[in-house]
């Protein structure tokens, strides 16, 4: 069976890795900046943002918590703002570009797997 991908937000109809991209860019011009995935085989994936960076986070079962890093990015970036209004503020390292950010999500929805130059790290 093919793993399908729905985005948390009452709708039932899964997302295509052919428009997941332009379906994410089109939410945070709408300042969506939370997003998440559920995937039919239990997996979620989310996705913050403050626009210019993003979180990537995989949570899978059996391998745990994943998320895409950008090792030796210094500094930290603020306005990943949750969709509970809570305001967070993420090491630039924990955190990849935005444009790096939709290619992973797309990878992941069309594949179900990291890309295989993705960097990431196992949160346990």
């Amino acid at each position: 069976m093919i793993e399908s991908w729905i985005i948390d937000d009452d709708s039932t109809a899964p997302v295509s890795s052919d428009v997941v991209r332009e379906t994410f860019r089109t939410r945070v011009d709408e300042r969506q900046l939370e997003t998440w995935l559920t995937s039919s085989s239990g997996r979620s994936l989310a996705f913050v943002t403050n626009t210019e960076r993003a979180m990537v986070v995989l949570f899978d079962g059996e391998d745990g918590e994943q998320h895409a890093v950008d090792p030796g990015a210094g500094g930290s970036s603020e306005g990943f703002v949750l969709s509970n209004g809570q305001h967070d503020e993420y090491l630039d390292e924990d955190t990849v570009p935005i444009g790096e950010a939709f290619r992973l999500v797309e990878h992941i929805v069309s594949t179900g797997s990291w890309p295989e130059d993705a960097r990431w790290v196992v949160d346990r």
